[in-house]
């Protein structure tokens, strides 16, 4: 086998001529560009047979004197196609097309890696933060838009995130795709807001319902409007605690309270009579709430 005929090049050719006809060869009878073609397999053993002597000086030199029996003193470490012994590296061969590292690496092929994990946001309403829900998220991969049903767990909180699995970016060399990370913004309430699992409402009480105690009707996020015995002499900030009625936490098999928390409220214009016996009410107070306070 006449080694400068496989590559077609004189026997004059510089080391970086024989180079540049290798690649050319290799990257048109190489394997993984024609697999299942024997022909072109065994036309690729030779060319790297050829190319393993003629690219090394020594070789090379042995070879101008011995000939073809110059095989037989070949031998080969690394990874090589057969007899030729050859170390490859892919990367330099074919550039982009497998993805290989810089020229010398000894890099086969890519190898498979998982893509990047992507990062998005949504808000979602305050009750599907709190009971669980879905959320119908839209993503543009490769120019089409993709619809996914996001499960919102009971009890996310404004700022947690879920992980979609294999929803990020493309893999390559074969790899899976990265994860989705979704952070959830949870949009306020009209009058409802949060403390852990526990729900807190302001709920507004005249002065004489503080005083003398009343039956006040108090929303709730999932039953509605419930009755509250409120006790006499409540101030104005004290929390009345709904039991269970808060923030069922699924990941902490935890459920919240409700706390009401009371807000005494006087009339702008008070009515003439109501105005009168606030005034008597204040002749009869004899004490401060701000006695001793300071």
């Amino acid at each position: 086998m006449d080694y400068y005929k496989v590559l077609g090049v004189a026997r004059s050719a510089s080391a970086d001529e024989i180079r540049k006809a290798y690649k050319k060869l290799a990257r048109e009878f190489h394997p993984d560009v024609k697999p299942d073609d024997k022909v072109a397999a065994e036309r690729f053993r030779e060319i790297q047979q050829a190319y393993d002597v003629l690219r090394d000086t020594d070789k090379r030199t042995k070879y101008d004197q011995f000939g073809p029996d110059f095989q037989k003193m070949r031998g080969g470490g690394g990874w090589s196609t057969g007899a030729g012994g050859a170390q490859i590296d892919l990367g330099d061969l074919f550039g982009n097309m497998f993805g290989g590292g810089a020229p010398g690496g000894g890099q086969r092929r890519q190898r498979a890696q998982k893509g990047q994990d992507a990062k998005t946001e949504i808000q979602v309403p305050f009750s599907v933060a709190a009971e669980g829900g879905t959320y119908e998220l839209s993503l543009d991969k490769g120019g089409k838009t993709e619809r996914l049903d996001v499960k919102i767990p009971a009890g996310v909180s404004h700022g947690g995130a879920i992980r979609l699995s294999g929803q990020g970016h493309a893999g390559s060399g074969g790899g899976p795709a990265g994860d989705l990370l979704v952070t959830i913004k949870v949009a306020p309430h009209p009058y409802f807001r949060r403390e852990g699992v526990n729900l807190v409402v302001d709920v507004p009480v005249t002065p004489s319902e503080a005083v003398l105690g009343a039956k006040i009707d108090v929303p709730t996020l999932t039953q509605g409007q419930v009755v509250l015995t409120m006790p006499p002499n409540t101030s104005s900030g004290r929390r009345l605690r709904l039991p269970k009625m808060g923030i069922h936490d699924q990941r902490a098999g935890k459920q919240g309270d409700q706390f009401v928390v009371i807000k005494i409220v006087v009339p702008e214009e008070p009515a003439p009579e109501a105005l009168k016996l606030y005034e008597q009410l204040q002749d009869l107070d004899d004490t401060s709430p701000r006695d001793g306070l300071w």
